[in-house]
Parts: C-alpha cells; sequence; structure tokens
C-alpha cells in the first residue's frame, strides 16, 4: 500500500454536494486532499498506524462553509471587546444603547473616541413604536458629554453621533452633506446626528485610521470566530483606496498587506477572495479608471490562500434608507437613485455604464453592490453591454445583494452565466422592517432565491458581516423558511428553496464565484479536503433546529482549525 491517510471520517453523513448531491457514510483525507469518499470499504485500505479515526456517530459532513460576501476586517472591528455590542438582542431600546455608552465611558480616558456597532431601528423599542423616533444625539450627550462617540447601524449605511463629535468633526447646521450622503437635520435645521451614505464619510475622515496592529488583531478575531462556525472561504468584497474612508479604514489598502503578512506567516486559517475597491460611492467613470490603472498589477502570493478576483463597485444604496434605486416609489414618496456621478438618472446610468465597462474590459470580475430593482436592471443591461462589445468567456460578474432582482435581470445574468450573492441572513434580520418603506408584497419578494435558481442564476450566500453575524446555519434555516427574526412571520413562501439548493449556495455555488469550484466546494476525491462537521443528522433536522447545531470540527487544507470532538 502506498501512502495511508491522515484523516479518515466513519459513521456519518457525508454530504458530498456532487452534481447529484450524493450522500456518502465515509472519507479519507491524504496531503490536504480527499483521497477516498464512499462507505467504509472504501477508506479502510487507507487507514494507517498515523491516521487519525473520526467517528462521526451519525454528524453530517459537509464542504467547507464559504462565506461569499463578509468583511473579516471590518466584523473584527466591529465586535466586542474592539467595539461596544449594539445588536439586537444585546440592546433593545435607546436607553439601553446610551446606557451602554455611558459604561463605557466610564473605561476610557476623557477624550478617547467610542465606537459601537450594529444597532438597528426595527430592534430599539422606542422606535418601533413611533417609526418617526429616529436615533438622535440627544439620546447620547448626557452620558458622554466629553467623549466623542460614533456609533455605526447594522447595515453600515448610517452612522449615529453624539454632539462631541458633531463638534469635533465640525458639523453644523451650514455644513453640506457630500454627493450621494445625507446630514438628518431637526425641525429648526440643527443636525441631529444622524448621517446617512456618503455623509458618513464626514465621520470616518475625523477619526483616527486603525493602527496596523488594531487592524491584524480584527481579522485574527474573525479568523477564530469563522473557524469556529466551519467557514473555510469567505470574500473581502472591497479593499483598496475606496475604502480608506470606511470604517477607519477597515476596508483599505493596507488590510490587503496584513492579509498577506497573515498568509506568509502561516495565520491565514481561511481561504481568502478579494475584490478590489478603487473608489466609494458617488465615483465618477474618469475617477474609477484613475485610480484602478494606478492600483496596476496586483499579483496573487497563493492563488488558492489569497486569490484578487476583481473589483466592487457601488451602483445604490439599501432600502431602510431609501437610498435603493427602484422602478416604483418607497412607502412616502420617493425612487432613490443610482450613486455614482451625475445629475440626471441618464448621466447616472451612462457613468455606471462606463465603469463597468472599463472594468470588464480591464479583466477583472465584477462585483456591484445594487439592491433596488431600477438599479438590478440597470447593471444587467450594464454587464451584457459590456461583454457584447468585449467578449469574454467566463467573466463570472456578479451583483452583490440583489435584493429586488427582476425577471429581466435574472434572464440577463443567466443568458451571460452571471451571478447573484444573497444575503440570507439580512432577510431573517430585515423582513418585517422593510414592509414600512416598499410595502407587503415587495417586502416579501426581497432576496428572491427561488425565482433566481429557477431562473439559471448561479446563487451564492453571504452574510455581509459586520452587518449579520457570518452564520450560515441560521442562513440555510432562512432560506428554507423565510421566517423573520423579530415576528417569526413567513416572508415571501414562494421564494423558499430545498434544503440542498440552500447548502449549495454556501459550497459549490460560492466556489463557482471564486472561480475554484473545480478544486474546491464538494466532496469529491482530488479536492482540497476543506470540511466542516455538524453534530447531528442536517438532512433530517427540523429546520427551525438548524441555527443550533454544534459545529464541532473544521478542517482548512486538511489541517484541523477548530476541534471540540476531542474536548
Amino acid at each position: 500500500m502506498g501512502t495511508y491517510a491522515d484523516l479518515v471520517f466513519l459513521g456519518g453523513r457525508v454530504v458530498t454536494v456532487d452534481a447529484e448531491f450524493s450522500v456518502a457514510s465515509a472519507l479519507a483525507v491524504t496531503g490536504g486532499i480527499i483521497s477516498a469518499v464512499g462507505g467504509q470499504d472504501d477508506v479502510a485500505p487507507l487507514v494507517g498506524p498515523g491516521t487519525r479515526l473520526v467517528d462521526l456517530r451519525g454528524a453530517t459532513l459537509l464542504p467547507g462553509i464559504n462565506d461569499s460576501h463578509l468583511h473579516g476586517c471590518a466584523f473584527g472591528m466591529a465586535t466586542p471587546p474592539l467595539s461596544l455590542d449594539l445588536g439586537h438582542p444585546a440592546v433593545s431600546s435607546l436607553a439601553d444603547v446610551a446606557e451602554a455608552v455611558r459604561e463605557a465611558v466610564g473605561r476610557v480616558p476623557g477624550g478617547q473616541w467610542i465606537t459601537g456597532h450594529g444597532w438597528d431601528t426595527g430592534y430599539l423599542d422606542e422606535c418601533v413604536s413611533d417609526p418617526s423616533r429616529l436615533p438622535s444625539r440627544c439620546d447620547l450627550d448626557a452620558g458622554s458629554p466629553d467623549h466623542p462617540v460614533v456609533l455605526y447601524s447594522f447595515s453600515g449605511h448610517a452612522t449615529w453621533v453624539n454632539s462631541k463629535a458633531l463638534e469635533l468633526i465640525g458639523i453644523d447646521r451650514h455644513t453640506v452633506a457630500p454627493p450621494g450622503g445625507a446630514i438628518v437635520a431637526d425641525e429648526a435645521g440643527e443636525p441631529t446626528g444622524l448621517l446617512h451614505e456618503g455623509a458618513q464619510a464626514l465621520v470616518q475622515n475625523a477619526l483616527p485610521p486603525l493602527s496596523r496592529q488594531e487592524r491584524t488583531d480584527a481579522i485574527r478575531s474573525t479568523l477564530a470566530t469563522l473557524a469556529r462556525l466551519g467557514v473555510t472561504s469567505y470574500t473581502e468584497p472591497g479593499l483598496g483606496p475606496g475604502g480608506d474612508g470606511i470604517m477607519r479604514g477597515a476596508l483599505g489598502a493596507e488590510t490587503l498587506d496584513i492579509y498577506r503578512r497573515l498568509l506568509a506567516d502561516g495565520e491565514l486559517t481561511a481561504r481568502l477572495g478579494v475584490l478590489l475597491l478603487p473608489t466609494g460611492m458617488a465615483s465618477t467613470a474618469e475617477e474609477f479608471a484613475r485610480t484602478l490603472t494606478a492600483l496596476g498589477e496586483i499579483g496573487d502570493a497563493d492563488p488558492r490562500r489569497l486569490a484578487i478576483h476583481g473589483v466592487k463597485i457601488f451602483a445604490d444604496g439599501i432600502v431602510p434608507n431609501k437610498t435603493s434605486w427602484m422602478h416604483e416609489p418607497y412607502v412616502g414618496g420617493g425612487c432613490g437613485s443610482l450613486c455614482v456621478g451625475g445629475e440626471t438618472d441618464d448621466e447616472r446610468i451612462a457613468e455606471i455604464d462606463a465603469i463597468i465597462r472599463h472594468a470588464h474590459v480591464a479583466g477583472h470580475q465584477l462585483g456591484v453592490h445594487v439592491t433596488g430593482d431600477r438599479a438590478c436592471d440597470t447593471v444587467a443591461d450594464a454587464f451584457a453591454a459590456a461583454m457584447a462589445e468585449h467578449p469574454r468567456p467566463d467573466a463570472r460578474h456578479y451583483v452583490i445583494h440583489g435584493d429586488f432582482l427582476t425577471a429581466h435581470s435574472m434572464k440577463v445574468l443567466a443568458a451571460h452565466g452571471f451571478g447573484v450573492n444573497m444575503n440570507p441572513t439580512i432577510k431573517w434580520t430585515v423582513a418585517d422592517m422593510e414592509e414600512e418603506f416598499v410595502g407587503a408584497g415587495r417586502a416579501a419578494y426581497a432576496w428572491p432565491y427561488r425565482d433566481a435558481i429557477d431562473a439559471g442564476v448561479r446563487v451564492a450566500s453571504g452574510s455581509d458581516a459586520p452587518v449579520t453575524y457570518p452564520d450560515w446555519r441560521q442562513g440555510v434555516a432562512t432560506m428554507v423558511l423565510r421566517e423573520s427574526k423579530a415576528a417569526g412571520r413567513v416572508s415571501g413562501p414562494e421564494q423558499r428553496i430545498g434544503l440542498a439548493e440552500a447548502i449549495r449556495t454556501y459550497t459549490i455555488d460560492a466556489a463557482w464565484q471564486d472561480f475554484a469550484d473545480d478544486w474546491k466546494g464538494s466532496l469529491e476525491p482530488g479536492k482540497v479536503a476543506d470540511l466542516c462537521v455538524l453534530d447531528g443528522d442536517l438532512l433530517t433536522a427540523d429546520p427551525h433546529d438548524i441555527p443550533e447545531m454544534p459545529v464541532v470540527l473544521t478542517v482548512v487544507d486538511g489541517q484541523v482549525v477548530h476541534d471540540t470532538l476531542r474536548d
């Protein structure tokens, strides 16, 4: 006999996610590669004196989970101990937020910035009982008169600050918001402390940028969390000059250098795909082209561990801020708009077309943040036009989020082999809240998984962490059930998909987005040994129970990075 296996799994449900979604009972790993899949007889010849035998005892062995849209550095910075946790259920009211800030004031020297992440008006009692009630500097000032406070919403599209922060930043009633942004004002015209979209840059530019050590610690924290969750690959959707002003530079160019250092030092315990972010919101085509050219050729150190796939572009905003570009008006009026340069819709359409064409011609994969139905149609048509003008085999462009992807968009994407990256944990989080912005019908339709898959579009799933916690188990349950977080109501039952389809979005179809479906994303001989073991039988579990099923073992490239089986 030749080489013995390093790991052999027996007695479980080996969910291969191959073309037939076949289920085996045993699997062997040799030298970081899957060497056998089948039954006990198939792996028995590979068992040697140094082989670790893992009795799964009916547990489920899956391909390693690929969270295909996750801001790794930002997620680390947005979670304790590096930031206050202001998400549900940590806080449930504006008063709770104020108390958390007051307690933080007692722990840090005077004048030091206090940061928090995750607040969501859909889970703050005062805002739920009165939808016109929004967070304000007045909620924070009493507890933090001398400390500047900056609190990021769960979505990343709104920032809430206190009066001290406004003073230090230099924002007053005369301040003009940057293009694509809004400084919310009260009836007297004074800023309330709430900043939307591009106006958040005013805060970011005033904050001290993250140090290299802070970024490194944040990424290490994220990697540890992902290992515990069974996540073996993720996409950092936007690192570069356009991210230097976002979350104190968490999406900046230096973060990519830190990832490279962690890889060189053997600390990168998940595979990483990267989209470059040449410019932020409200960019012009000229600015985008100039910045992208200045980035030059950027090679991959080890393309199976850290690969740069393409570029990210922002096309519009998000529904809760009414900045998604919609065909029909929001409740209360307005349709939003594209967030690129230009004074009219036609000018902005021309700009996004030119930006997409430039990146396509330059040979990059494109991931475009787009949420509104009119914006989705515009971006899909721009993809198709760029491909028609400059044919490229297998470009694998995709729309990011695609909340209100239309039948037209789906048809165009499917016809050209393009994809969509959807967010089931965001659907779970905002399903109840969105009705007040777009009405019951559109809110139920949001994230149309069933229609997109039926149309032949490649669908991958991502958490958009730190927007939501990167728990794929909740994502799977949401795709199957379409139940909301707050009320448990079913939102759009006609968009439910099956368990096998849901698992594919986090494995083989996410690997397709990474140009890697030929070597990862399923459990087949010859593919890399990226594995996730879930305690219990996933295939027969009540979907409501899936989020609580423990991840007991995570393997990346044949190396165990999380293990509670030996505890």
